[in-house]
């Protein structure tokens, strides 16, 4: 599944969530099941990337602050 555009957090989450709903309710077959997990595995990757990216923006602006603030 190769995407042109970067992918939001929240449109990752939803992506794993289905992966997980299918291979749970055991509607995946047997030949996509490493692609699945391959895909899973990306989504997890680029979300936890976004978390770091935002804690770390975040981080940033708190310590911009003034203390007397």
């Amino acid at each position: 599944m190769a995407e042109n555009r970067e992918i939001s957090y929240n449109e990752a989450i939803a992506e794993v969530e289905q992966i997980l709903a299918s291979l749970g309710d055991g509607t995946a077959d047997i030949d996509s099941l490493s692609e699945r997990t391959k895909r899973a595995t990306e989504l997890i990757a680029a979300a936890r990337a976004k978390l770091r990216k935002a804690e770390n923006e975040i981080s940033a602006l708190l310590y911009e602050q003034p203390a007397n603030q």
